[in-house]
This record gives C-alpha cells, structure tokens and sequence, in this order.
C-alpha cells in the first residue's frame, strides 16, 4: 500500500517521508479496521480509501496558508488527519459532533503519534477558541452558506474559509452572502477519483 500510495503522491506533486508514508497507511488501516464496527466512511476498500480519502485530503495542501487550521464536520479526520501527517509544524483542531468519530481520531492520534492534533466532540457554532484559525476546512459539510455562518466566529482578521466541493458550486456561488468574497476556485485534481473536485477559497470582506 505504500507503494501505491507513493506512486498517487507522484501524480499530483506531493513529497512525503517515509515515516509520514507509514502513517498515511497506517491511517488508513485503523479506518478499514473501525469501519466494520463504527460505519466511519462509506469506503470500504483500503484501495480505494488510498485515493479517495487521503489523497482527496492531501491535494488541498499546496493552498492553505497559515499554520493553525480548524476541520470542522471532520468525520474520521478528513481532511484533518491526513493534513496533519504530512505537515507535523502545523496544528489542527478536528471538530465533530460524534462521539464515536472523535474516539476514533484520538486513538488514531495516539496510536501513531500524531502529536499536533486537538480532537473536540461539540457542534461548530457551540465551539469558540480565543486564538482563532488562520484556516476553517470543511469536506461535505455544508452548503458555502451554511458554513459561513456557523463558522464566522472561528477564523482570525486574514483567516480564510476552504470549503472542499465536488462539482463547480455554482448555485452556492451565486447565492453567497454579500459579507464574504471569493479568493479562488481551484479545480483539483485527485487520481482514480470519479467526478470533479474543487476548492473554495472564501474571505470575509474587510
């Protein structure tokens, strides 16, 4: 699985160290291995996980600017987890309401030692950290609105919001409220998964 793993690193220009390879894989055995208990990921297939999890997760890193990143409405730690292997002089905060989620990310955490993770079971608009985030991340969380405002409270005065989408949200888009504006719209590209993916790079209006 390293192996591949590698080889799909190769396709969309990311490097990582052995050591951060073994973690990835490592991740991805705790997700297969919980999910037949916890219904974690509709994914079943360690194979695919490869691509369509950790990859999925790690194509966004090349965008994100700061060093302090919020994942809210993480699930099993995605984008989170995988972001956090591969960058460990950053911090993160894992953000999901279930318990069961949580468990499984400070286990995971544990497990591999993944020392630059806060896991925190509470629902986004509840939660309040007074050093703010350079990055809110969100995965098929919600609609660019939605987000918006449940989130408002968590980015600093320059953060930004990365909303990670399928298809070009154009209804979301349009529909965006008039107190943010639209940094970017990057289309990713993300080896051996089916349909398009994009990133949404949001600013409140100064």
């Amino acid at each position: 699985m390293q192996q591949r793993l590698q080889q799909l690193l190769e396709q969309v220009g990311i490097e990582l160290t052995p050591q951060q390879l073994a973690q990835q894989v490592a991740l991805v055995e705790q997700l297969h291995k919980w999910n037949k208990a916890y219904n974690l990921t509709s994914v079943r297939d360690p194979q695919q996980m490869l691509s369509r999890h950790i990859i999925d997760s790690l194509v966004v890193l090349p965008f994100l600017h700061g060093s302090r990143f919020i994942d809210v409405g993480t699930g099993p730690g995605l984008p989170g987890l995988p972001l956090a292997i591969a960058r460990p002089d950053w911090h993160f905060v894992l953000l999901d309401s279930l318990g069961k989620r949580i468990r499984f990310i400070r286990q995971v955490c544990h497990l591999l030692n993944i020392t630059n993770v806060t896991a925190v079971q509470s629902r986004v608009e509840d939660y309040h950290d007074q050093q703010q985030f350079d990055g809110v991340i969100s995965r098929a969380f919600a609609s660019l609105n939605d987000m918006l405002s449940w989130c408002q409270h968590l980015p600093n005065a320059d953060g930004c919001f990365y909303a990670l989408k399928g298809q070009y949200p154009s209804d979301e888009l349009a529909a965006l409220d008039s107190a943010y504006e639209v940094n970017a719209v990057t289309k990713l590209q993300v080896p051996e998964a089916e349909g398009e993916r994009h990133l949404v790079t949001i600013k409140t209006r100064g």
